[in-house]
């Protein structure tokens, strides 16, 4: 079986996010959406929440599953089988760290290729951080996430 790991803070997910995963999941039997769980970070959203609405968008989506990990990538990749990390890339500002983190984790684990996936162009100046900040002053996300994360989102910033 070809399986790929296609990880991420998913803080929250996009519509580009679900993009990414419909074209990985023509590429291979099986892709992994692995939400990263770090202690380093503080998301807006907890890892069961991330999880949860993954679990009603992406997790509807035949041939992906929803996982969660923590450590190293390439070592989570190795315990699910995974040949493959996607990786998306919006733009050439992504490239330089994603071309780093797939040296380091080529050098890593030689096994675990890195394919890079674009979205589509609507999505290309899409992220977490910038639907959040839009959604945190009040602004309209509907046309950036699935409807339950939107509906997510008004209700932490309204509290």
């Amino acid at each position: 079986m070809r399986r790929a790991i296609y990880p991420g803070s998913f803080d929250p997910v996009t519509n580009g996010h679900l993009d990414v995963i419909e074209r990985a999941r023509k590429l291979f039997d099986e892709v992994v959406v692995a939400v990263a769980h770090n202690d380093e970070k503080q998301p807006l959203f907890s890892l069961e929440q991330r999880l949860d609405l993954l679990r009603e968008t992406a997790g509807r989506i035949e041939n992906v599953r929803i996982a969660k990990f923590s450590g190293l990538l390439v070592e989570f990749a190795r315990a699910q089988n995974a040949g493959a990390v996607i990786r998306g890339l919006r733009a050439v500002s992504d490239f330089e760290f994603e071309f780093q983190m797939a040296l380091m984790n080529r050098n890593l684990n030689a096994a675990v290729e890195t394919i890079f996936l674009m979205p589509k162009e609507e999505y290309t100046y899409l992220s977490s951080r910038i639907v959040k900040e839009i959604a945190r002053l009040g602004g309209n996300v509907s046309s950036f996430v699935p409807g339950c994360v939107a509906k997510a989102l008004t209700g932490k910033f309204r509290q």
